[in-house]
């Protein structure tokens, strides 16, 4: 099973700099088109299906916009004996 994540972008510090968006190793990443902050920027969005959660635009976000989260992989089973 796949690795999900998935990012929340805070209107309020996101300023549109597209660095998050190069940075994205699965290339989900974008500007919205259709969304504009109270300070007048075009926030960073999910694309579509395909973050890993790897945290690497939150890494790279100058001001610390982005919190991203992973959805936590299932137990394993141990064998009995």
């Amino acid at each position: 099973m796949p690795v999900q994540g998935r990012i929340v972008v805070s209107d309020l510090y996101c300023k549109g700099c597209e660095l998050c968006v190069a940075a994205c190793p699965q290339h989900v990443l974008r500007l919205s088109p259709d969304r504009l902050t109270a300070k007048g920027y075009h926030p960073a969005e999910l694309a579509g299906p395909g973050c890993t959660g790897c945290g690497i635009c939150a890494v790279v976000c100058p001001e610390a916009a982005i919190t991203v989260y992973r959805q936590k992989a299932p137990a394993r089973k141990t064998a009995e004996a």
